[in-house]
Parts: C-alpha cells; sequence; structure tokens
C-alpha cells in the first residue's frame, strides 16, 4: 500500500506542518478558480467546487506526481461550454465519466509515454502561455460587473492590496520560510479588511460556495447510441486535454522537484477522478499548473498537501462558507498574478540569439495559440507537428552514403541516417547506376529503413540495377523489412547472420 499511498511511509522524509500549511493556502486558491471555471462552463458555482474536491483527493491519493494538485480546469471547461447550454448539466456528467474511462484505458495501455514526444521547445511555449493566461484572468478582477475597468478609489484600493499581497509573497521568504508566504499574505490582507472595514471585492462577490457533502448522481441521460455518439466527441477532447495539461504539468513539477513522477499512473489517476467527479456532481478536470506551482513553491512534496486542501475545500462548502466568502480578492489576485510570474520561463527569453530558429518558431507559435485561442491541446498539437516536420527535414537532409570498392571489384554504399519519407529523394541521388561493376552491396548497419516511402525506395533502386543487368546485395536490414521486400527476392541477397536486433524502450508503470 506504501506504494500508492506513500502518506505515512517512515521512510519518507515529510515535513508535515510544511504539507498542511501549503495545503490550506492551495485550498483557498482552488476556490475562485473552481467557481470561475464552473461560470466559464455555464454550471453553477458548486459543480466546480466538487469537482476540485474529487480531482484533486483521488489524484493526491493514487496519482503519479506526489505534490501536483488536481481540479476543475479552464481547458475543461471551454470544451464543455457548448454542450452545456445545449444539452444540460446531466450530459456533462456522463461526458466527464467517459473522459474519465478514456483516461484510464490510455494509462492502462501505457500511453503516458508519449508525452515524451513533446520538444522541450513545446513545453517552454505552454509554460509561457499559461503564465499569461493566468495574468490575463485576473485582470477581470480590475473591472466593474458591466466590463468597465474600476476608477477612483476603489481602483487604488484593490491595487493597493493585491501589490501588498505580491510584497509579502515576495519578500517573507527572504526573512524566514517558518510559514508559507502565500497564506501568510492572504492572512495578513484579509485581517487589514476586517480591522479597518475597507470596501473591497471578496469571493462571496462572485458567488455563494456554501454546500454539502458532493451527492452521488447517476446521470440522467438516456443510455442509447444516440446519446454516446453526442457526448463522445467532447469525452475525447476532455480526455485528450486533460492528460496533455496533466503530463505536461507532471514535468514541469519533475524539473522544480529533480524527481521523476509516473505518467501512467497519472493519466489512470486523472481517468478514476473524472469518473468519480461525474458520478459526485462535478464538471470534472485535470492538474492545475498554478496551484501545482503554489503547492511546489511552498516546500510541499509529497501526497498530504494535496489531501489536506481537497478535504480543507470540502469543510469550505460545507461549514466554512461564510468566511471564505469574506476573503479579498485582491488577495487571491496577488496570489495569481505571482503565480504567473513564477511560471514564465523568463531563461527561454535568452534563448532567442542561441538555440536554432526552429526551436524559436516553435516555442513563440505554442505561446500564441495558448493565449489567444487558449487550446492547450491544439496548441502543443501544433508545436509537436512541427517540431516533427523539422525533425524530418533535418534527417533528410543529413542521409549520406561513404563508397568504397572492395579486393573482388565489388562497390560498397555504406548508409548513414534514416532512410524514411523525406530523405528517399536524396537517397537515390547516390548512386551511380551506369558506371557502377556488376556487383553492388548496400549497406544498413548504420541506418535503418523507417516507412513504406523507404521500402518503395529499395525496390526502385534494385529495379534500376537489375534493368542494367547488375546484381544489388542489401545487407543488415531488419526482418520486418525483409518481408516487405518479398516483391525483390529474387535479385536481393540478405545478410541474416548481421541483422542487427532493434529494441524499443519500455516504460514503467
Amino acid at each position: 500500500m506504501n506504494k500508492y499511498i506513500n502518506l505515512f511511509d517512515l521512510k519518507q522524509k515529510v515535513d508535515y506542518k510544511t504539507e498542511v500549511l501549503s495545503g490550506l493556502t492551495v485550498a483557498l486558491a482552488l476556490v475562485p478558480e473552481a467557481v470561475a471555471f464552473a461560470l466559464i462552463a455555464g454550471l453553477s458555482p458548486l459543480t466546480g467546487l466538487y469537482a476540485a474536491f474529487m480531482m484533486g483527493l483521488i489524484t493526491s491519493i493514487f496519482g503519479g506526481r506526489p505534490g501536483m494538485i488536481s481540479g476543475a480546469t479552464g481547458a475543461v471547461a471551454v470544451v464543455l461550454v457548448v454542450l452545456a447550454k445545449s444539452h444540460g448539466v446531466e450530459y456533462i456528467f456522463a461526458t466527464v465519466i467517459l473522459a474519465g474511462v478514456i483516461q484510464m484505458l490510455a494509462g492502462l495501455l501505457k500511453l503516458g509515454k508519449l508525452i515524451r514526444l513533446v520538444p522541450h521547445p513545446v513545453i517552454f511555449g505552454f509554460v509561457n502561455g499559461l503564465a499569461i493566461i493566468i495574468f490575463m484572468s485576473q485582470l477581470d478582477q480590475f473591472k466593474d460587473p458591466s466590463g468597465n475597468w474600476l476608477t477612483g478609489t476603489t481602483l487604488y484600493v484593490l491595487l493597493g492590496l493585491v501589490l501588498l499581497t505580491m510584497g509579502i509573497i515576495y519578500g517573507l521568504p527572504k526573512l524566514t520560510k517558518v510559514v508559507p508566504a502565500s497564506l501568510t499574505a492572504i492572512l495578513v490582507v484579509f485581517g487589514l479588511v476586517a480591522l479597518f472595514n475597507i470596501d473591497t471585492k471578496t469571493v462571496g462577490d462572485i458567488a455563494s460556495i456554501k454546500g454539502g457533502f458532493p451527492p452521488f448522481n447517476i446521470p440522467s441521460v438516456p443510455f442509447t447510441f444516440t446519446t454516446l455518439a453526442l457526448i463522445f466527441p467532447y469525452a475525447a477532447i476532455v480526455a485528450g486535454v486533460g492528460l496533455i495539461e496533466s503530463l505536461l504539468t507532471l514535468n514541469i513539477v519533475d524539473e522544480i522537484t529533480e524527481t521523476r513522477g509516473h505518467s501512467n499512473k497519472e493519466a489512470i489517476a486523472q481517468g478514476a477522478a473524472n469518473i468519480a467527479s461525474g458520478f459526485f456532481s462535478g464538471m470534472g478536470g485535470c492538474a492545475m499548473i498554478g496551484q501545482s506551482l503554489i503547492n511546489v513553491s511552498n516546500g510541499a512534496r509529497a501526497r498530504l498537501s494535496g489531501i489536506v486542501a481537497s478535504i480543507a475545500l470540502l469543510m469550505f462548502v460545507m461549514f466554512g462558507s461564510s468566511l471564505i466568502e469574506k476573503v479579498p480578492m485582491a488577495a487571491l489576485t496577488g496570489l495569481m498574478i505571482m503565480v504567473s510570474i513564477g511560471t514564465f520561463e523568463w531563461a527561454s527569453l535568452k534563448t532567442f540569439t542561441r538555440m536554432p530558429k526552429s526551436d524559436i518558431l516553435v516555442m513563440v507559435l505554442v505561446t500564441l495559440v495558448t493565449v489567444f485561442m487558449k487550446d492547450l491541446a491544439l496548441a502543443v498539437l501544433i508545436g509537436v507537428i512541427i517540431a516533427a516536420l523539422v525533425f524530418a527535414w533535418d534527417s533528410a537532409v543529413r542521409i549520406r552514403a561513404r563508397k568504397t570498392i572492395d579486393e573482388n571489384g565489388a562497390k560498397h554504399y555504406a548508409i548513414y541516417g534514416p532512410l524514411f519519407f523525406g530523405s528517399v529523394s536524396a537517397f537515390k541521388d547516390k548512386f551511380d547506376v551506369a558506371n557502377d561493376p556488376d556487383e553492388v552491396y548496400i549497406d544498413f548497419k548504420e541506418s535503418r529503413v523507417v516507412d513504406m516511402s523507404a521500402i518503395e525506395a529499395l525496390n526502385k533502386i534494385t529495379e534500376r540495377y537489375h534493368k542494367v543487368g547488375k546484381t544489388i546485395h542489401l545487407k543488415h536490414l531488419s526482418p520486418d523489412c525483409r518481408r516487405l521486400l518479398e516483391n525483390a527476392e529474387k535479385i536481393i541477397d540478405v545478410n541474416i547472420v548481421e541483422d542487427p536486433t532493434y529494441k524499443v524502450m519500455t516504460d514503467l508503470f
């Protein structure tokens, strides 16, 4: 059991005070986010709060990354908003459950390893875009209900409280780390507002968070193929967005803590959490990079902080709503602005003059798509595709052939670099069919035949030699390539003894 929970394992060094205080800080930061994301999706605030509780609790206990926080997120809310308006909340619950099933299947099939295909420039662009989104979302607090910018005393009070919060978060750790700076800042601003009766926006001005324990609810939808056809596209997108955001957050927390999480285990936990969220009246969600960074920056490294955060959030909803609704939004705004500043990869700006232009293009493009389209999955997908195309182009132009003549007068072509759709043209240009001797060897010891385009290129080159009465021998081809070359077996001599065995790295569960 320690392998999964690892909470009271005496071999693990856990700072319980830090974990508990950090969990309380995260719980306070979760409240306005969960409410806001639920409203974005056109749902009641409690659906967001219930999702934050369920997602946070289950992933904290069973997830693959201790210290990471999950809850209701904007990425999921944006996907669900159309379905919520057209069919109502019950279909949202069904969609979230189906998304959870898809995520669990992805984890069981060990597809979490695919996150390794995301290049570093894409991660930089994703993180920077997310930091900008977090910052821009806080600007709404400086507007009135009509959408106009605040002016006069109201603006100055709000701005002053926000700057005070940011100052405490920035400066307190330089003096002491006994208590989390984030929690201290929230309590100080809360105390000042209460003591001097300062008129400023509070959590309660956004929406009431009062409620009970999440009610169990089987979605009231027709269990038909029509319903499945309706919700499956939304569920697939929710599952994809959730996994991408969760696994990228996992990688970021890995780098900060200099430890390694388990992507497949996290995928299964995310799926289980979404299934539970759907059955307990929640809107679903995924890992939250902002709250995760708050937690990690406070020094939390174990599962306890996430468990405390989710349970504290539920206690706020059930018993402490009247008090939490009085927390000034200025304090939470200042906290999230500091999170955005800490999230942004400032070091990436220094790479503009040092990194390849293709990497810079990918990083900037992913950032722009993330910011303006607010579609995290699309941003990552575009970045991966462009990076893959750049890699394919670079690999295509790098294929080369070393040519030698042996003592028997036979010519040998030693191929270096992968042979695939992008490099077949350059590969064909390496051969001098008309002037080559009657015996030609092509050695693939330092190469790899990758796809059908490469197989077709080999067929064409063997046919060209055959037409002029010359024999060609292909050496060091893998067994899968030999099977695909059956149509040329009469003129191809394959060296079976020296064929390499290609091994694929497996991912640990």
